[in-house]
């Protein structure tokens, strides 16, 4: 966590840009990419904002390249250890790092179904949640229609983008 200020991020080179400002998108810094020419920022939240005007905009098949991108909850890539550094601080932050065999087979159970209903998986703010949290998450969305979760992801993708700004972003 290197705060910087919107005053520095809106002098940086699209590849400076790109580079500290991208991991905010998960796997996906064609966001930051296309927020580079709306300099200058007045804030932080205006560049969170701008962030989200170009994912909200990008069209159903960028957002769902966006919602792929992200990893399962307490899945395959967190139990090899090769989640983004930022993935791996929010999901210990949920207390997914230190799930019984229990609650790791439901986490499994629960990706699988819900990934073979949606097509792309399930993405919760785990910063804004725990474990319990999530597993009812997942309960309560599994009914939804899958156009209710591709909005749905691309909000809590917004929240964690939110997050991950705060933490490179002084205001």
């Amino acid at each position: 966590m290197n705060l910087r200020n919107v005053t520095a991020i809106n002098s940086f080179s699209r590849a400076e840009f790109v580079r500290v400002i991208g991991p905010a998108f998960e796997q996906s810094p064609w966001v930051a990419e296309a927020a580079w020419p709306k300099r200058p920022f007045a804030s932080r939240e205006a560049l969170h904002a701008a962030l989200c005007e170009i994912v909200a905009g990008a069209g159903p098949d960028k957002q769902l390249e966006l919602i792929r991108a992200h990893p399962d909850l307490a899945g395959q890539l967190a139990l090899a250890g090769t989640l983004t550094a930022e993935s791996t601080r929010e999901q210990a932050g949920a207390g997914l790092d230190r799930l019984t065999t229990e609650e790791t087979e439901q986490f499994r159970k629960n990706n699988d179904a819900y990934r073979a209903k949606f097509g792309f998986p399930f993405v919760i703010c785990a910063r804004l949640n725990r474990k319990e949290a999530i597993l009812k998450g997942f309960r309560a969305r599994l009914p939804n229609s899958r156009e209710q979760e591709l909005q749905t992801a691309v909000q809590e993708i917004f929240k964690i983008a939110g997050l991950r700004l705060n933490d490179l972003i002084s205001n």
